[in-house]
């Protein structure tokens, strides 16, 4: 004589559905307060950062340092892992270009194996021996009215996105000369016809 009461004329087969779907919604709840605690505050107000390396530039950054580079507010962050982060104020930059990369890798072992295979097949091997880099460098002033470039290296194709989000976020960008001289040249006609 185990039996469960049933309140208010329910039939146990609906009893059962609403306490499944009653544990499916305080799962659901539980779930989603944790996700959004998990959430830190600074992710949710800086950019999305990307994994780069420092060439050269930044004062106070090592040379070669790998690092997340991030714009945070009006400001263009360059950290390394466990050290503070180096700014530049996003005003102060004056100009951004981005460029390709190449790089070969595999080092002596890869020079040894391209110059072990016969008939010429080493520069088969090097077409598959390279790895594709953007390289981003930006020009800014400093306090006192200094001209400062910094370079990075990035994964290939994200310097184009990052150099348009640095101009969506005010940074100013220099019209390129070589294009105005090759603009503003006139035409020469052959005049031996």
């Amino acid at each position: 004589m185990n039996r469960n009461p049933i309140w208010g004329g329910q039939t146990p087969g609906a009893s059962l559905l609403v306490r499944r779907g009653l544990a499916c919604l305080s799962l659901l709840l539980c779930v989603s307060t944790t996700t959004i605690g998990q959430i830190p505050r600074e992710a949710k107000d800086a950019g999305s950062a990307i994994h780069v390396t420092h060439i050269l530039g930044f004062e106070g950054a090592r040379h070669n340092a790998n690092g997340e580079l991030r714009i945070q507010g009006d400001a263009l962050q360059f950290q390394q892992s466990g050290n503070p982060a180096v700014q530049v104020g996003i005003h102060s930059i004056q100009n951004v270009a981005v460029g390709a990369e190449d790089q070969q890798v595999g080092g002596v072992p890869m020079m040894l194996t391209k110059s072990a295979v016969p008939f010429g097949g080493g520069r088969v091997v090097s077409l598959f021996s390279h790895k594709k880099y953007d390289s981003l460098t930006v020009e800014y002033l400093d306090s006192n009215g200094g001209l400062h470039g910094a370079i990075f290296r990035l994964s290939n194709g994200q310097g184009q996105k990052f150099k348009q989000d640095l101009v969506a976020s005010g940074a100013h960008i220099s019209p390129l000369q070589d294009q105005a001289k090759i603009q503003s040249a006139p035409e020469v006609k052959n005049e031996n016809k």
